[in-house]
């Protein structure tokens, strides 16, 4: 086939969703061009290598597959994209790369390097080889159908004016709205509106809630709740919270966001010690002297049952609050402690972000339903998940669908059994 011949794809967006959809792409066939607003692409991937690339998690995919939420969309819908490209598809995808990964003892997985540039450098070079354009510094700003044909013109912002592309498939993958100086910025909301689309708010997904502390959990700022267990209704989470001067972060609460932001006053019940039932805490106090006034009884709780510096700030500041105490009150407390919450942290500070296109809007090979041909892909559709590898997961496995969506849209049905993970 001749390249004027070959179906245009035209992807915007250079997150890990565009990239991947690219060479997925190109891969089958297509002509690729890739649209970037920023002067180069995979800045949120290196914003997120500077912990190291959480690229996926290690845990059994039936598992795996219950962390993602989504308003609107049938529950199995996430079990069959994760299949089309599965947490091993992605290692494999990496090895493809040179970039070896590894599993740590939680179950996340990063590259040896715990790195993010080599990675990008490498994936990058690839698609240029694959003949990939990449068309940097280019804002979409809209999208027509051209005459009464299948395919589409995009209209984009550059320094010098504007700028006109026509596409025989149009995949949009720029991301939601955390994190803008990556370009993840959620300006393409307003003019998807004003197209018809419908995009569902922004919400602070993955962070911290705050709370009004008192000067002594101020003094423990910094400092890590560790090996606790907390719940919003039926729904608990095992692991660590870090107290900060606005409130509390960590993964425990990431979790448990969703949850929080049902609440019309969101409270967390946090035990401090997971581990230990009620009757064993009661036994470790057993030889204290019915004789010990409530401040002694308290400092033998503290030291016997080994709560660490924030867990102490935080069991100390409630049971004051409640005046002469006894061991079963305090063993109440240590399992159950309230913390009431006031609002979450800005989307502008959140790891992700919740909203963006509705799942009204989608098909279930992410076309979008009034637009055929054009397909969205990554954190500008509604959904969310938590930290853990699970985010940059569902971008991959989201970004290849509508790739391979859009090549068959294109009517390259040989192209699309292609799939580029499996031949490493």
């Amino acid at each position: 086939m001749n390249e004027q011949d070959r179906p245009h794809v035209v992807v915007i967006g250079g997150g890990p969703a565009g990239l991947i959809a690219a060479e997925v792409a190109a891969t089958g066939g297509a002509r690729v061009t890739l649209y970037e607003a920023k002067a180069s692409v995979g800045r949120k991937l290196l914003v997120a290598g500077r912990g190291g690339l959480n690229l996926t998690h290690g845990e059994d995919i039936e598992t795996f597959v219950t962390r993602y939420r989504s308003e609107g969309v049938e529950a199995h819908w996430w079990a069959q994209c994760l299949a089309e490209f599965s947490p091993s598809m992605l290692r494999n995808w990496a090895a493809g790369l040179g970039i070896e990964t590894f599993e740590q003892r939680t179950g996340r997985v990063y590259p040896r390097e715990m790195k993010a540039a080599p990675l990008l450098r490498r994936w990058v070079a690839r698609l240029r080889e694959q003949g990939v354009v990449f068309c940097m510094k280019h804002r979409w700003r809209g999208i027509e159908r051209v005459g009464s044909s299948h395919r589409w013109r995009l209209q984009f912002e550059v320094e010098t004016g504007g700028s006109e592309v026509e596409a025989d498939a149009v995949i949009f993958a720029m991301g939601g709205a955390s994190w803008s100086i990556t370009g993840s910025d959620g300006r393409w909301r307003e003019t998807m509106e004003s197209l018809g689309v419908k995009v569902t708010p922004w919400q602070s997904a993955n962070c911290g809630w705050e709370v009004e502390w008192s000067t002594e959990m101020l003094a423990v700022e910094g400092k890590p709740i560790k090996n606790a267990m907390a719940s919003v209704g039926a729904e608990k989470v095992k692991g660590e919270l870090m107290v900060t001067r606005y409130g509390i972060e960590g993964g425990i609460i990431y979790q448990l966001g969703p949850a929080l932001r049902s609440m019309a006053e969101p409270m967390l019940t946090i035990d401090l010690k997971p581990d230990a039932t009620a009757e064993q805490l009661r036994e470790k106090m057993a030889f204290c002297s019915s004789d010990l006034c409530s401040s002694d009884l308290l400092n033998s709780a503290v030291k016997r049952w080994r709560l660490g510096e924030a867990a102490t700030a935080l069991f100390r500041e409630k049971a004051r609050d409640m005046g002469v105490i006894r061991v079963e009150e305090l063993v109440r407390l240590v399992k159950a402690v309230g913390v009431r919450l006031k609002n979450s942290r800005p989307v502008e500070e959140a790891i992700s972000s919740a909203g963006g296109i509705s799942w009204q809007e989608l098909a279930p090979d992410l076309s979008l339903q009034q637009w055929p041909g054009v397909f969205a892909a990554g954190e500008m559709v509604d959904w969310e998940a938590p930290t853990g590898g699970y985010l940059m997961q569902g971008c991959f496995a989201m970004g290849q669908r509508a790739a391979r969506s859009a090549l068959a849209f294109c009517g390259m049905q040989r192209s699309i059994e292609l799939s580029p993970w499996e031949k490493y």
